[in-house]
């Protein structure tokens, strides 16, 4: 079973999955951080176009949101909840939690803006889609030159929270020269220090 993390790495963590990594270098300590809403609320939203000539027939139930939502955030650390949860409904595998303003993240999106190698695998297995910013955290340097020849443009993409490709290299493990000397000959950027190269099962330092 995974480690519980300590209060100042969940604290961290939470402020990241929410407000994204900037909460994480901002001059109020993420403990003590506000959220910006008690709630996730939906925006307001009245059609002003035609309707679409398809109709969606509905047939099975959505995936509950509270449990999107509380499988995307056990995926950032927790691989025992993430199985337990993949057990109860596999579909979760690719499902994505909208964070507000289409901050959109899935579990494997949270495992990869980590560097959460294990929890991808898992995820991968279980049939995760794979995507550009998770494979410049594993360092499959060829599938992400494959990337960027299909679409030169996703070297501006943005993952969960704004997190670029470059961020993501970063965590690249014994890849992460490699992968961050490739993204910065295609387009060179001020690297800042990543927040989760100190951090290690268990939310302590290394």
């Amino acid at each position: 079973m995974s480690e519980p993390i300590d209060r100042r790495t969940f604290a961290a963590l939470t402020a990241t999955v929410v407000l994204g990594r900037e909460a994480l270098s901002a001059d109020t300590p993420a403990e003590v951080a506000p959220l910006p809403h008690a709630k996730a609320t939906e925006a307001p939203f009245t059609r002003d176009y035609p309707k679409p000539g398809f109709n969606p027939a509905w047939r099975r139930p959505q995936i509950n949101k509270l449990m999107v939502q509380d499988f995307v955030i056990f995926a950032h650390t927790d691989i025992a909840m993430v199985k337990k949860l993949l057990d109860r409904e596999p579909a979760l595998a690719n499902a994505f939690m909208d964070w507000g303003g289409g901050d959109w993240e899935s579990g494997l999106g949270a495992a990869a803006h980590m560097g959460n190698r294990e929890m991808v695998a898992l995820l991968l297995e279980r049939g995760a889609r794979m995507d550009i910013f998770c494979a410049t955290m594993m360092g499959q340097l060829e599938a992400v030159k494959a990337f960027l020849t299909l679409q030169p443009k996703l070297i501006d993409a943005k993952g969960p929270h704004g997190f670029s490709l470059h961020f993501h290299a970063q965590l690249a493990g014994p890849d992460a020269d490699r992968m961050v000397d490739y993204l910065q000959s295609v387009k060179k950027i001020e690297l800042k220090p990543n927040p989760f190269l100190n951090m290690k099962k268990g939310g302590d330092k290394k």
